[in-house]
């Protein structure tokens, strides 16, 4: 101990450093009441010149490292702002309460679920006045479930199909989508059995994924007889849509 005690007031800073962490780590067979107190005393001086040393190297030893955080904190927390934004929400209700439960423009719309996608604003819809089924890619095949309830149950007569440009269906097939969920968990035998049976439904062409929508919902006997049914692009560049169909 005199010895590092010497080396320590001759500046050996860097040797007395990894001294003092190996006796600190070593296992205490000795149990010597004055090595211990030293050795607490040498490491607390060390702690304090690191932080005075370098901040930023202090600060980064006191942060956990992102493997080691939860899920929860990798990422934002949206759902502590819904009650917050709920009550302004409320502040403004008004009677909607009282709106009828079917649909007043007897209008169904089919579209992507890209949160770019605000249809209430760009089509200038109020509540109450129509359904809108989302989805990824806005695909006719995969609404047709909600499309068959707003028929027969609350009367819609029309059908509205929007794509829209940038859209992530047109990046990727499902052979590639499925190999990527597999291995993410290759011994996963339930995974790879459940991704299998899914048709991703993506596509390539943007207008002509509208018209094969349109045709495909013209043609399903589900649909009823005499519904309109148009296709459209809306365009995340300039809000701006266009009929396609």
């Amino acid at each position: 101990m005199q010895l590092l005690l010497r080396r320590l007031y001759n500046g050996g800073f860097n040797h007395l450093k990894r001294t003092s962490s190996l006796l600190c780590k070593a296992p205490r067979v000795v149990g010597h009441p004055s090595l211990t107190r030293s050795c607490s005393v040498a490491a607390a001086k060390l702690s304090s010149d690191d932080a005075t040393k370098s901040p930023e190297l202090s600060d980064a030893h006191r942060k956990p490292s992102p493997a080691l955080q939860s899920p929860e904190d990798s990422h934002m927390s949206a759902y502590k702002d819904f009650a917050k934004a709920n009550e302004e929400y409320v502040a403004t209700f008004g009677d909607k309460g009282n709106l009828p439960l079917p649909p007043s423009k007897k209008l169904l719309i089919v579209t992507c679920m890209d949160a770019r996608l605000n249809p209430y604003a760009y089509l200038g819809i109020k509540e109450g006045e129509a359904h809108i089924v989302r989805n990824a890619g806005g695909v006719a095949k995969e609404a047709l479930r909600s499309i068959v309830i707003s028929q027969r149950l609350l009367g819609t007569r029309e059908i509205a199909v929007f794509h829209h440009t940038g859209c992530g269906m047109v990046t990727f097939d499902t052979p590639k989508l499925r190999a990527l969920v597999k291995e993410s968990d290759p011994d996963n035998a339930a995974l790879a059995r459940a991704v299998d049976e899914i048709d991703f439904l993506e596509f390539s062409g943007l207008e002509e994924s509208v018209r094969e929508d349109v045709r495909f919902l013209q043609e399903n006997p589900l649909v009823l007889p005499g519904t309109k049914i148009t296709g459209w692009v809306y365009e995340v560049e300039t809000g701006k849509i266009r009929q396609i169909v």
